[in-house]
């Protein structure tokens, strides 16, 4: 059954479509995973499916009594309520019981304290009761965004497996790519106002389909130029249009002229910048840190060494972001030094950005910092490092609050990297930017030759960026790990077991299997003495293809069937080069179980 239908959404913003004749359908059941670029109106799309802000043409029809539940990023709240309140408020007019299950989810979420007024939380708290009351809303599709949000790690985990579970259709934003690989059946893309479906996908999956999709896009640009040089010939020849078929001729090469090449999509660079680095860095010394009479942290000792990666990771609330600002020197510690080497330049990523001042356009805001900035590639003005940022000449000129929420996000992270900082101190980056960006960062931060501390909820991204882990573990305690947050899963202590103040037993092993022994069929024997001399005659038809392209640069049409036999050919050697692997695995694992 279809759940809800998009038909043809057109929706313009700020002068630019940001939804061009978008269509998309949502079948029961179904768990989308929606991604694209900051500001490209994700926020926008999820509005408009909700029922909440109406397109400018085109129209949304839900089946036969489809209830939606939707998290925005910036829920709106009573603030006289309780948490629990607020979420039992959405049970209106239900059959009773739903209070404990209620009261189960906001725990899990983090939120404890359910007599306190929700005007007295944090943005984060605010956020979780509102995914509170999404979670629990009796719906037949729920739409949120970036859910995965100003949530800790164990929370991010808890969530991932309850929509995992989830039996309705669910239509989510979110750039977090295990959540993508592990919870989502479909992912659209919204691209430029277009929107891309890669059915049946994982992120793995996307990105291979992404690849596959804008590789033919161009080939096809290819063929329609090859084309129109060949009407121009015809027509630079002076023909007259005189009859039907020269008529038809000169039409349709303003036909061709007429059509738009694909728009080349700009890509976030940036080169990595830093300054000099002495060899004392940071050194913690016994620090220790409290508020209210409750320990954040204490006895902390470490010494920061050049190319350090560590991650902080942790409960919400449990001092990762005072740790950070005690690194930065920004708040004393109470107990302890923090030792800083006279060369080491901070770059402090805030969780919660600086207050932007009223109309102040965004290239006013970068070149507070610097008019001109040093990097690998020479001398950069502020506005050519914004169009490195995706900021072109529109954007930089752009009072910063019609910039969206990643936007702002990323402006910010170009604030901090242009000062050249050779100490990174980032709080929760991955909130709020897109997966372009994010990957972008994650290469930024592998050629940085300088030190990275990162509080961060975002698995993949610590996964891949970290090497140390600093655990935040009952009260005040920090622990320290070795590798990503895969090696600390592994490592820490198991969970306690409740009401026993002991260790959950772990599950026995399953009884190992014997394994059997790997041998070739008669076919595989056959391919693998085979399969090195196909190969070769790949390669050599291929490259007999390519130079035969290279002499037929003027005759477009053997040009294209050129082109054609080429990409034919590079399938079939692809596919090879897969079976060689695989078979040449399988002769290795053959000769080493034989000894």
């Amino acid at each position: 059954m279809v759940v809800l239908t998009a038909e043809k959404l057109y929706k313009r913003f700020s002068q630019r479509p940001i939804l061009e004749d978008v269509s998309l359908g949502v079948d029961e059941g179904e768990k989308i995973g929606v991604i694209g670029v900051n500001g490209v109106g994700k926020s926008t799309f999820l509005r408009i499916l909700a029922g909440l802000e109406p397109p400018d043409s085109g129209r949304v029809v839900r089946g036969g009594g489809v209830r939606i539940g939707y998290l925005p990023q910036n829920p709106a709240l009573d603030d006289r309520l309780t948490p629990l309140q607020q979420v039992m408020k959405g049970l209106d007019g239900l059959p009773g019981g739903e209070e404990y299950q209620c009261r189960s989810i906001l725990d899990r979420l983090g939120i404890r304290n359910l007599d306190q007024p929700l005007g007295e939380l944090s943005g984060g708290q605010r956020r979780r009761v509102a995914m509170a009351c999404a979670l629990v809303s009796p719906v037949e599709l729920l739409i949120l965004d970036e859910p995965t949000n100003h949530i800790d790690n164990e929370t991010v985990e808890w969530l991932e497996k309850t929509l995992a579970q989830y039996k309705g259709a669910l239509l989510m934003v979110t750039h977090d790519r295990y959540f993508l690989e592990r919870v989502v059946t479909r992912i659209v893309e919204l691209d430029r106002g277009r929107l891309y479906s890669y059915p049946g996908s994982n992120y793995e999956r996307y990105l291979e389909g992404k690849a596959q999709r804008e590789e033919m896009e161009q080939a096809a640009h290819r063929k329609h130029r090859a084309l129109l040089r060949k009407e121009l010939e015809w027509i630079q020849r002076g023909a007259r249009a005189r009859g039907t078929k020269a008529r038809f001729r000169v039409e349709r090469y303003q036909e061709l002229s007429a059509q738009q090449a694909p728009q080349e999509k700009a890509a976030l660079e940036m080169a990595s910048l830093s300054s000099r680095l002495g060899k004392k860095i940071i050194q913690l010394e016994g620090i220790g840190k409290g508020y209210g009479g409750r320990t954040l942290f204490q006895d902390l000792s470490y010494n920061l060494l050049r190319g350090d990666r560590v991650g902080i990771l942790g409960p919400n609330g449990c001092g990762k972001s005072t740790l950070l600002r005690v690194l930065a020197g920004l708040e004393p510690p109470d107990q302890g030094q923090v030792v800083t080497g006279e060369t080491v330049r901070v770059g402090y990523f805030a969780q919660e950005m600086p207050p932007f001042p009223d109309g102040m356009r965004a290239i006013d805001y970068i070149q507070e910092s610097a008019l001109r900035v040093e990097t690998p590639e020479g001398t950069l003005t502020a506005a050519q490092m914004m169009e490195k940022f995706l900021f072109d000449g529109e954007l930089q000129y752009t009072p910063i609050n019609r910039l969206s929420g990643g936007e702002k996000r990323r402006l910010f992270l170009l604030k901090v990297l242009i000062q050249a900082p050779n100490v990174l101190l980032l709080d929760e980056p991955t909130n709020d930017l897109d997966l372009e960006t994010l990957t972008v960062l994650e290469e930024y931060l592998e050629t940085f030759e300088g030190v990275v501390v990162a509080v961060s909820h975002d698995r993949y991204f610590l996964d891949k960026v970290v090497d140390h882990i600093f655990a935040f573990e009952g009260e005040g305690q920090v622990r320290q790990y070795l590798g990503g947050y895969t090696a600390y899963r592994e490592q820490r202590p198991a969970p306690v077991k409740e009401g026993t103040g002991r260790p959950a037993r772990p599950k026995a092993p399953p009884a190992p299997r014997k394994e059997r022994k790997r041998r070739f069929s008669y076919r595989e024997e056959r391919e693998y003495q085979t399969i090195d001399g196909e190969i070769a005659a790949l390669e050599e038809r291929k490259t007999a293809l390519e130079e035969e392209m290279n002499r037929c640069a003027s005759d477009y049409a053997r040009l294209q069937e050129l082109e054609a036999e080429v990409a034919q050919v590079s399938r079939e050697l692809d596919e090879k080069m897969e079976r060689w692997l695989y078979l040449n695995e399988l002769a290795e694992a053959i000769a080493a179980q034989e000894g």
